[in-house]
């Protein structure tokens, strides 16, 4: 049985404290948060507590604040076992150097009341040393089918890369959506198509399955499209245009 601790009440933390909740073979000891408010309803289920000093001793403590709280967080620790942090931008080594750590990322965009399957989003390890790295693999098989090793620099590659494919593209779904509202169309009837593109894309490369007028060079619907645009998003539409235009040269 591996003891857990979760430090955090956010996003990630509420949706680690319900996977861990359900996992076997694990225990989960012990949640902090700083605000014992928003843990209150755990008090049943597991120890909470508002202070580091209550901190009772497990085999994992999962970090999962700010990314630019950790460093000075964690070197107010003073606790055995691994502390890894659930950051994907935060480098390993900026945990306190007192502390035997690690990261513990799960690659997902995560919101408090949105359920997820836990098991198909992916997680990233790393570690000082093979020991820590195996009990990890093992903490982390609990409640996913997606475990891999990634160092520092391969998980910030990663982290970039997902700001692409998700916050950049949830972004333009809201200037679709702002531009159904305006001329009173369903953003529904777009899902579809959203839909599609995210499946096409597990099928073929995203190189392979571009379409539109950027990459036919229909500049006559292209001219058509910045007409009917503010200077705001007529930027976005133009720098995006030229990105694929170029890509399809």
């Amino acid at each position: 049985m591996i003891r857990v601790s979760i430090l955090g009440s956010g996003n990630v933390a509420t949706h680690l404290i319900n996977a861990f909740l359900k996992a076997d073979g694990v225990e989960l000891a012990q949640v902090y948060s700083r605000n014992i408010e928003d843990i209150e309803q755990l008090k049943n289920d597991v120890q909470i507590t508002n202070t580091t000093q209550n901190l009772i001793p497990v085999d994992v403590t999962i970090i999962a604040i700010s990314d630019d709280a950790i460093t000075k967080f964690s070197n107010n620790l003073n606790i055995e076992g691994i502390v890894v942090h659930t950051s994907g931008s935060v480098s390993m080594s900026e945990l306190s150097d007192s502390l035997s750590k690690g990261v513990f990322y799960p690659l997902q965009t995560f919101s408090k009341d949105k359920g997820l399957d836990f098991s198909e989003i992916p997680i990233c390890l790393e570690a000082e040393n093979e020991s820590s790295l195996k009990l990890l693999k093992t903490l982390a098989s609990t409640i996913s089918n997606s475990v891999f090793e990634i160092n520092s620099d391969q998980r910030k590659k990663i982290h970039l890369a997902a700001v692409f494919v998700n916050n950049f593209t949830n972004h333009l779904y809201q200037i679709g959506n702002s531009i159904c509202e305006e001329h009173k169309v369903p953003f529904e009837i777009l899902h579809p198509i959203i839909k599609e593109t995210a499946k096409k894309i597990q099928e073929i490369s995203p190189k392979e399955a571009q379409t539109g007028p950027a990459k036919r060079k229909d500049f006559k619907t292209i001219e058509k499209h910045l007409e009917q645009l503010s200077t705001k998003e007529k930027e976005i539409y133009t720098v995006l245009t030229d990105s694929i235009s170029k890509t399809y040269q």
